[in-house]
């Protein structure tokens, strides 16, 4: 046998070997530890997205209302404007709200698949939609009128809210104006005038 050949059934064997010796040991070798900065960063993302998202899906609640109130008007009922109004949204809302109806094909009854969102999203605004939904078709109160009024409160509530982060804003402003603005500004023109008055006198 000439020397290429035989080099190539010894390399073929010895890549064998090893890989029989991994199967034979029953484990894979052990992979490098994970870099603890980049887990870190990868967190802080996620929850930076997690956050991100439920600002964007509270921030739809009151479009929601709107397109139910607008279908109840044309003579839906709730189940039918509830569909129509989620094929109208996008965001996460609209994606949320769009596996709730894709459960419902598959059988679950709509109120029970929407509650069951809610709980896991544990937005305030969108329970108390789904208890204006609740409390419509168990009292016969047109939906019209019930998500109207709801739409309308979250959006005062809303409106109050950043009314009052408005107000709170200067309270916040007043540290770092004191104690990082303040001082450059006089080291920057106070304190030239001083050393050049110095100067004079002597």
């Amino acid at each position: 046998m000439s020397g290429a050949p035989l080099v190539g059934v010894l390399a073929a064997g010895s890549a064998l070997a090893a890989c029989a010796g991994v199967a034979s040991a029953g484990r894979l070798p052990p992979l490098l530890p994970a870099d603890p900065t980049a887990v870190r960063s990868r967190r802080r993302a996620t929850r930076r997205d997690r956050r991100a998202r439920r600002k964007a899906l509270h921030a739809d609640v009151p479009q929601l209302l709107d397109l139910l109130a607008a279908g109840s008007t044309a003579g839906l009922s709730a189940e039918a404007s509830f569909r129509q109004a989620v094929s109208c949204l996008h965001g996460p809302l609209g994606e949320d709200l769009g596996e709730v109806m894709r459960s419902v094909d598959l059988g679950v009854p709509w109120r029970e698949a929407l509650s069951e969102r809610v709980e896991r999203t544990g937005d305030p605004d969108l329970a108390r939609t789904v208890a204006v939904l609740a409390r419509t078709e168990a009292l016969g109160v047109p939906l019209r009128d019930a998500t109207r009024e709801l739409a309308a409160a979250v959006r005062d509530a809303r409106r109050a809210a950043t009314l009052e982060r408005a107000r709170t804003a200067p309270v916040k402003m007043l540290f770092p104006l004191v104690f990082l603005i303040l001082p450059a500004f006089l080291l920057l023109t106070v304190v030239p005038v001083l050393i050049t008055t110095v100067r004079s006198i002597d």
